[in-house]
């Protein structure tokens, strides 16, 4: 389902609903991590959606990455929470999403890396190469404070 995102933008809709979604950072052993190219928005973004009924946060993220990825991971820690209500996602279907996101680091365990129908693309990128990806915002925002190497994870 297509979407468009908008931040800090007055002519966006008002929200309809709130989604509590979970992301990660999956880091190879050469310190690439992986992203994903979606085919609702043709951006790059870290692997990850909303939670269901029967998750936890860190379960939320397992999923999500097996299921856009086929990789198994274990989640190391927190990179952040992300809910600025100036993030506003609109859906094809009439949603207007306010979005409410933990985003996890975690490494590899297991799987093999698999291209589903949500993505037109995997791919494990450097650090140095952040900026010239084509990518939403609030998506980079991650990365920059998972690079930043912060002491205790970002609240936001």
């Amino acid at each position: 389902m297509a979407h468009t995102e908008y931040y800090d933008d007055p002519a966006a809709p008002e929200p309809n609903s709130l989604v509590v979604a979970a992301s990660a950072v999956v880091c190879d052993d050469v310190g690439r991590f992986l992203l994903q190219r979606r085919t609702d928005s043709d951006l790059w973004a870290l692997p990850g959606g909303g939670m269901e009924m029967t998750d936890s946060l860190p379960g939320c993220a397992v999923r999500e990455v097996k299921e856009e990825t086929g990789l198994d991971i274990e989640i190391t820690g927190p990179v952040g929470t992300y809910t600025d209500p100036r993030h506003v996602i609109v859906y094809s279907d009439g949603e207007v999403r306010r979005q409410f996101n933990v985003c996890f680091l975690a490494r590899i365990i297991g799987g093999d890396l698999a291209i589903p129908d949500e993505s037109t693309e995997l791919r494990f990128v450097v650090p140095s190469v952040l900026d010239s990806l084509d990518m939403h915002h609030t998506q980079r925002l991650r990365l920059i404070h998972y690079l930043e190497g912060r002491s205790a994870p970002y609240l936001g």
